[in-house]
């Protein structure tokens, strides 16, 4: 009993001084890591004051900003952002609008003047635009492996940059940067929003890993390779958790589609928080181009509106139009398929140059047309000559082209997945908008179905499909916008 008791002691006395130091240890360094943050807080703060200036009404101004470092890039995205900017003003006229961007080369009455050119939206006051150096961190080009984490880590320096810039009352991320989020609520002491366009990472690039998808996100080299794929599936579950992590920093989630949402609700667990607010879609410029009766063209079109971007897979455009014209009905009237887009880089354009290839392997070059970076005049011009508007991109978050195309009076022909499929090409009033598929038999037989359908019919379903793009029209992107900001406005 004794040796027993006196065992039981000596090993009672080694665990203690084993815990003791420990929690010496662990107490410390939860006191150093507490004040360190507790220093960069109070150093912070007083960032604040640097912009604000008393309103009208004596008190003082709230300072609003848009983490967007691309804002003079000209998309979709883009859009979005400055008629986030334009509703805010409107609603709130005591407020400063602050603007990080790495558009370094332009001036900002450029961006601003480009805002105007590109998207007709002219800003009800001015704003302030602060440029950032640190652009390049989040640059896919400089992380050839490992991207997503990468870019994600080079977004935490620039967003760095920014809060040493200028800490804002309310910070809105409008390019999908989560984790710039924890420094400005944690740090900054900011509320915090963002409007998601496309989850960094989402369940269905899982899949596509765990399942051992070739796709552009996931190389042959990978998915034919069991232990590149498990290693690789790891990686995103893991990128998948932090994602998650950050992007419950926020108080408000904007999302731009019901896919979105989906994902955004899987991930973030925040479906208090999250609303879908569609992007706005410039459809009153397209409702404009007059609806003409199609019976009478001599040649029939297809236009492609997109990107010349590896997801956007025009290739299966090309090769769902070559098998449509292996058939009967294509054979006897004239068809052609024209490729509109936009070529940002030399990458753009050895794509262009490969899919030129492609059609001349195929042998349907004379029945093909690229037009790059056309203007928007000219785009009006083949959309209203057009019988069908084609989309070939698979879980397109939304699809502003494929909105754009309805209203400009095209049978739309979108994927069968993503935003197309939930949210747009959907039925209005119980009647057929549009046509969906999947893969290049689909596409070809959609194709041969349209063209076989009567100029009535497809003046029903033209008609039908311009009256519902009207859910994403600026005017009800505004109302959505402050409908969901206007939390951060009760609360002051």
């Amino acid at each position: 009993m004794a040796a027993g008791g006196w065992c039981l002691c000596e090993f009672l006395r080694f665990l203690f001084s084993l815990i003791i130091p420990t929690l010496f240890v662990t107490a410390g360094l939860s006191f150093i890591f507490t004040a360190i943050f507790l220093y960069i807080r109070f150093w912070i703060c007083p960032k604040k004051k640097l912009l604000q200036t008393p309103g009208k009404n004596g008190k003082t101004q709230l300072v609003v900003a848009f983490f967007h470092p691309y804002c003079n890039a000209g998309g979709g995205g883009e859009r979005v952002l400055w008629c986030a900017v334009r509703a805010l003003q409107k609603r709130y006229e005591e407020i400063i609008v602050v603007i990080y961007t790495g558009d370094q080369d332009v001036t900002a009455e450029e961006i601003l003047n480009g805002a105007y050119r590109r998207f007709n939206i002219k800003l009800l006051q001015p704003v302030q635009l602060i440029f950032l150096k640190k652009r390049h961190f989040v640059e896919a080009k400089l992380y050839p492996y490992f991207t997503l984490l990468g870019q994600s880590l080079g977004s935490v320096f620039l967003g760095w940059e920014a809060l040493m810039k200028c800490v804002p009352d309310i910070f809105i991320d409008s390019m999908g940067y989560a984790y710039v989020l924890p420094l400005f609520k944690y740090l900054g002491g900011c509320q915090i929003g963002c409007y998601v366009h496309y989850p960094t990472i989402s369940t269905d690039m899982l899949s596509v890993v765990r399942d051992r998808n070739p796709r552009f996100n996931n190389a042959d080299f990978i998915s034919t390779n069991p232990v590149l794929s498990n290693l690789k599936l790891i990686y995103y579950y893991i990128f998948a958790l932090m994602y998650g992590l950050v992007g419950s920093c926020s108080d408000i989630v904007m999302v731009n589609s019901t896919w979105t949402l989906n994902h955004i609700l899987a991930l973030w667990k925040a479906g208090d928080r999250t609303h879908v607010v569609y992007p706005p879609c410039d459809v009153q410029a397209f409702l404009d181009i007059p609806l003409v009766d199609d019976s009478k063209k001599v040649e029939h079109s297809i236009v492609s509106v997109g990107q010349f971007r590896p997801e956007k897979d025009h290739s299966l455009q090309i090769k769902a139009f070559y098998q449509f014209l292996q058939m009967k009905c294509a054979q006897n009237s004239a068809v052609k398929l024209i490729l509109i887009g936009g070529c940002r880089n030399t990458d753009d354009e050895e794509r262009v140059a490969g899919l030129k290839e492609l059609c001349k392997k195929l042998g349907v070059m004379e029945n093909v047309e690229f037009k790059i970076n056309i203007s928007f005049e000219e785009l009006k011009k083949h959309l209203a000559e057009a019988i069908i508007g084609l989309h070939t991109m698979w879980n397109e978050h939304f699809g502003i082209g494929v909105v754009e195309c309805m209203a400009a009076g095209t049978v739309i022909l979108a994927h069968n997945s993503g935003g197309p499929k939930l949210d747009i090409v959907v039925p209005h009033d119980g009647v057929q908008t549009g046509f969906l598929a999947d893969s290049e038999e689909s596409y070809a037989d959609a194709m041969n179905t349209i063209l076989s359908l009567s100029p009535e019919k497809r003046l029903e379903i033209r008609k039908n499909a311009r009256q519902s793009v009207s859910r994403f029209s600026d005017q009800e992107f505004e109302r959505s916008f402050i409908s969901a900001v206007e939390l951060f406005f009760n609360e002051r």
